[in-house]
């Protein structure tokens, strides 16, 4: 997985072995020269709780929890919620659910019903390839992804939901358990943040869609999905919106069970190609390397453009799964971003989660 396009051969990253760097800031040369060497955000900064209170993701999934919970189950049971009443049948329904209006008025004994509340269970995958060790405002890629997850695992615990995570680097997946309470979510959000840092051109052939095929198999049960990456391919230079990414039919199997968000992180150098004159250009997942004059307008222009169209393609490729969008940069603020996105979510949430013909909702 790479981290930026070019006009030639796609998606190299800033070379550590620049000739020159004519950027101002010390933070944005130190970025782009050394490899990081940990955490680049502390845990005590990952998501402001005071700030998200008065905030709930929306969940329009039904849900296959075993424990009571605040969210509406995919299998009828006792729950808190009043439902329909209908006639009483004896020896199976319970004379302590007997609806007395409703028997008075039709003068058949009837029972009222009460609908199943499921707890949530969310796993979030997060890739750790390369490209995402990469940024140039103060953080990394890889640390404003798991700020993202902090973020969404403080809007969506409530009373016995689970948060679970998966951890893809490129030679193997790791899978931290789902628990509940926010000690647990705490304590899954530091080990990822301890998370070894992966070398780039480390070996190993794991993709994107080989971790969402992994997180669509190994979790059965029905919930939240969170998919936090740059979405980009090694080797995919494909500009067209209607050409779909090797990860999209992956990321559609996910959906078609699961409420499934997707956080694309971006640095600001990416959208937006700085003047820094002649640098080195290489791509942290492959050997691809080349020479680039960023003080050339048209060269700019080119990168820019191509860098555009790349992410109007994941996108389209994640609205066309049937998943929700999220794009936080390294530049802005993610708490702001994510509130922001939680606020009109609500509005098209069940239209953009809808499930197949002939699937339960």
């Amino acid at each position: 997985m790479t981290s930026r396009p070019t006009f030639g051969p796609p998606q190299p990253s800033w070379s550590r072995s620049t000739p020159e760097v004519r950027q101002s800031g010390q933070a944005v040369a130190e970025t782009v020269l050394h490899p990081p060497t940990g955490a680049t955000l502390p845990l005590s900064q990952l998501a402001p709780e005071a700030a998200l209170r008065r905030l709930e993701l929306t969940v329009v999934r039904r849900l296959e929890g075993f424990l009571h919970g605040d969210h509406i189950g995919l299998l009828p049971g006792a729950g808190s919620d009043i439902n329909d009443a209908r006639l009483y049948q004896p020896g199976q329904d319970d004379v302590r659910r007997m609806d007395w209006a409703v028997t008075a008025r039709t003068t058949e004994p009837h029972v009222r019903d009460t609908i199943a509340d499921r707890e949530l269970e969310v796993w979030a995958l997060l890739d750790v390839t390369p490209s995402m060790n990469w940024g140039t405002q103060g953080m990394t890629k890889r640390d404003l992804g798991i700020a993202g997850i902090a973020t969404i695992g403080f809007l969506s615990q409530r009373m016995g939901d689970r948060f679970g995570g998966l951890v893809m680097r490129q030679d193997s997946i790791r899978r931290i358990p789902a628990r509940s309470g926010r000690t647990a979510l705490y304590a899954l959000l530091r080990s990822m943040l301890t998370e070894p840092i992966v070398p780039d051109n480390a070996p190993g052939d794991i993709t994107l869609a080989a971790g969402i095929e992994q997180l669509n198999r190994t979790e059965r049960r029905r919930g939240m999905r969170v998919v936090v990456s740059d979405f980009l391919t090694p080797g995919d230079h494909e500009l067209d919106s209607s050409v779909a990414p090797d990860w999209e039919r992956a990321l559609r199997r996910l959906s078609v069970r699961n409420q499934v968000l997707c956080i694309e992180v971006i640095d600001a150098a990416e959208t937006d190609f700085p003047d820094m004159g002649e640098i080195l250009i290489r791509d942290p997942e492959n050997d691809f390397a080349r020479y680039v004059n960023t003080s050339d307008p048209a060269a700019k222009e080119r990168m820019d453009a191509a860098s555009a169209a790349q992410r109007a393609r994941i996108a389209t490729a994640i609205r066309r799964a049937g998943a929700g969008h999220i794009q936080l940069r390294t530049d802005s603020d993610w708490v702001t971003d994510i509130a922001r996105f939680v606020l009109g979510y609500r509005r098209v949430a069940s239209m953009l989660h809808q499930p197949p013909q002939g699937v339960a909702k």
